[in-house]
């Protein structure tokens, strides 16, 4: 599995930022805690290029997380989907 890590946030307005960034989590359970957490806080929090990023989810459209996790417990998942449109 590779360390690399990438997201794409599409924002409300039709804008986006693609962010890439080293594995956060040194397993799959420490990662699906800190993805439950950012769901219950509604935000996202980035240190890129010695800057603090927070990025609300009421300015948020949709985000691609890239490479899809192999599982999200408790949340129900969709696998095999294609983007069509």
């Amino acid at each position: 599995m590779t360390d690399k890590r990438a997201i794409t946030i599409h924002f409300a307005d039709g804008s986006k930022m693609a962010l890439d960034f080293p594995r956060q989590s040194a397993n799959e359970i420490a990662a699906k805690v800190k993805f439950n957490d950012v769901l219950k806080k509604r935000y996202m929090l980035f240190e890129a290029d010695d800057t603090l990023l927070m990025i609300p989810f009421e300015n948020v459209k949709y985000i691609q997380f890239y490479p899809a996790p192999p599982d999200l417990h408790d949340q129900t998942y969709i696998k095999g989907a294609s983007v069509v449109g």
